[in-house]
Parts: structure tokens; sequence; C-alpha cells
């Protein structure tokens, strides 16, 4: 015990709590959310994407996407569709065009 006491004495305070939580962990749901958010925007892509979107004055057509990515459709749609599925664009449909955005919230 007593080398306890003269270990404290040389230990600074930073490393004495080395072992303590230092917050509470979020719930597993919560963390499962936010995987999957920084999982659609961990491809530079889509982050591009989310640039223009953020840009954007109106909604944007997955034409113009494809134009300014130089990228194909079947590709541009994919990423976009992560995007939705993480909740973080929307979309809908004017004629045989889709359009997206970023979602509101």
């Amino acid at each position: 015990m007593a080398l306890n006491t003269q270990l404290d004495d040389y230990v600074p305070e930073r490393v004495k709590g080395c072992c303590q939580p230092v917050a509470p962990l979020i719930g597993e749901a919560h963390a499962d959310d936010l995987a999957a958010l920084f999982r659609a925007m961990a491809d530079p892509t889509r982050v591009q994407m989310l640039h223009l979107l953020k840009l954007a004055t109106e909604p944007i057509c997955v034409c113009d996407f494809t134009a300014a990515l130089d990228l194909g459709q079947p590709t541009i749609s994919h990423h976009l569709a992560k995007l939705k599925e993480a909740g973080l664009v929307t979309s809908f449909k004017r004629g045989v065009w889709s359009f997206y955005l970023l979602r509101p919230d």
C-alpha cells in the first residue's frame, strides 16, 4: 500500500484518471444511425454532390450531376440513392427527370 502512495506522488493528475469513463456512451441505435450517416458521406463523390446541393438555389437534376461530375447516370443514381437512404437528400420527379435537394432538417 505504501508503494501506491509513493507512486501517487509521482503520477500526474491527468494520468491518474486514465481508466475513468470520460462521458456516457450514446445508445447503440443512435451509434448505428450515425455510422450509416458517416458511411454515406465517406465517398468524395458524395461529398461533392452534397456541396453542389448546398450551393444550389433550386433542386438539381440527375443530368446536371452527370455533367458536373463527369460520371455516368447509373453511377450518379447509385450515389444519390446512398445519400437518400442516409436521409441527407430528398427527391421528386418532373416527367422522366429526377431532381434532388438537401433535406431541410
